[in-house]
């Protein structure tokens, strides 16, 4: 059922059953009885938040004890015999959360295959269909993404290739004349990795360790006439990882300290990002670095946020550029400026 890549863990229809509750009818992958309960519960459960309003488009929900996310699709239909003469359910895909920002960048392109489910699922449920059937429906939605992210992946890794070799089809170590490691840092949801994803434009090409909580990507573009490679460790931000960080600074080049330009106390914890990878890395030189104010598309007034992030820059003698993950704006720039000192540091 799975994908070479392991993108999908599982699938699980839920029913809203109005003796038992949210039912676990039918499943595909090794989802436990337990796990299983859980989802239902958590993924019914939303619909009563919105007072039974169904969403039409797609919705990730995050599970977080089960280091799982969801893709979800409601599904309706008219049925005389329920209270309210209305059946309810839910089709749940299941992927890593190290995997999250796959989805997340091409969830458009599952709306269509999700609505054909949900509408088969509704005739079944009409026609009382036995459960042999419902399986087949998974099993046909399991083909039908897992088709859909394999070719995302190869076009990625197509255009990747074109993009930072034009002249070579495959990509060489030896045409690579730089490496530069750059650690990412900052609190949870200030936009790290939507950064990264906008700059690489690369959702499958991200390795992850679980151990340190970092998601590893790269990507290769020329300075002069020179080939560089930027690899870029996205450090998670949870405290659970705060003792493993020094395995994660080590052998770093450069740095980018983010805050959320439209949240300001985001930026107070700039400071103490800043003293931790200097304490880790106190036996050598002090690392090239920026601070990145994210979300610059908010429209908020940060005009005093602004002025009192560029301070904080001058005075931990570090740059301070303003992007966008979302619309990409300075993107390309602050990864070009810090690749760019440290290419000049060594001419």
């Amino acid at each position: 059922m799975e994908a070479k890549q392991n993108i999908i863990y599982g699938i699980l229809y839920t029913e809203l059953d109005e003796e038992v509750g949210p039912n676990p009818f039918v499943w595909l992958g090794d989802i436990s009885p337990s796990d299983r309960i859980h989802i239902s519960v958590k993924t019914i459960t939303v619909l009563s938040g919105e007072r039974g309003l169904i969403p039409e488009s797609l919705v990730i929900l995050p599970f977080p004890s089960l280091n799982l996310k969801g893709l979800i699709k409601y599904v309706r239909w008219n049925d005389e015999e329920r209270r309210g003469g209305i059946g309810q359910g839910a089709i749940t895909l299941l992927f890593k959360e190290s995997n999250d920002v796959i989805f997340y960048k091409y969830l458009n392109h599952f709306d269509s295959p999700f609505k054909e489910m949900a509408e088969k699922i509704a005739h079944m449920q009409k026609s009382k269909a036995p459960r042999e059937n419902f399986m087949d429906v998974l099993n046909n939605l399991s083909l039908n993404i897992n088709q859909i992210l394999n070719e995302f992946k190869n076009n990625e890794i197509a255009e990747e290739n074109a993009k930072a070799f034009p002249d070579q089809k495959i990509k060489e170590a030896n045409l690579i004349n730089y490496k530069f490691k750059i650690i990412i840092c900052g609190d949870p949801s200030v936009g790290k990795s939507s950064l990264i994803l906008r700059f690489t434009d690369n959702a499958f090409r991200r390795h992850y360790i679980p151990t340190l909580g970092v998601h590893v990507s790269d990507k290769i573009f020329k300075i002069e006439e020179s080939y560089i490679q930027l690899v870029i460790w996205d450090i998670a931000g949870q405290q659970k990882f705060q003792t493993m960080r020094q395995q994660f600074y080590l052998g770093s080049d450069g740095l980018f300290l983010i805050f959320d330009l439209s949240k300001p106390s985001s930026l107070e914890s700039v400071s103490n990002w800043n003293f931790d990878i200097q304490n880790q890395l106190k036996d050598r030189p002090a690392l090239t670095g920026y601070i990145i104010g994210n979300k610059k598309d908010i429209g908020q007034s940060i005009e005093s946020t602004s002025e009192k992030a560029s301070d904080l820059a001058r005075y931990l003698n570090l740059g301070y550029i303003e992007t966008s993950a979302k619309t990409g704006e300075n993107v390309e720039y602050a990864f070009y400026t810090i690749a760019k000192s440290l290419y000049d540091s060594l001419q």
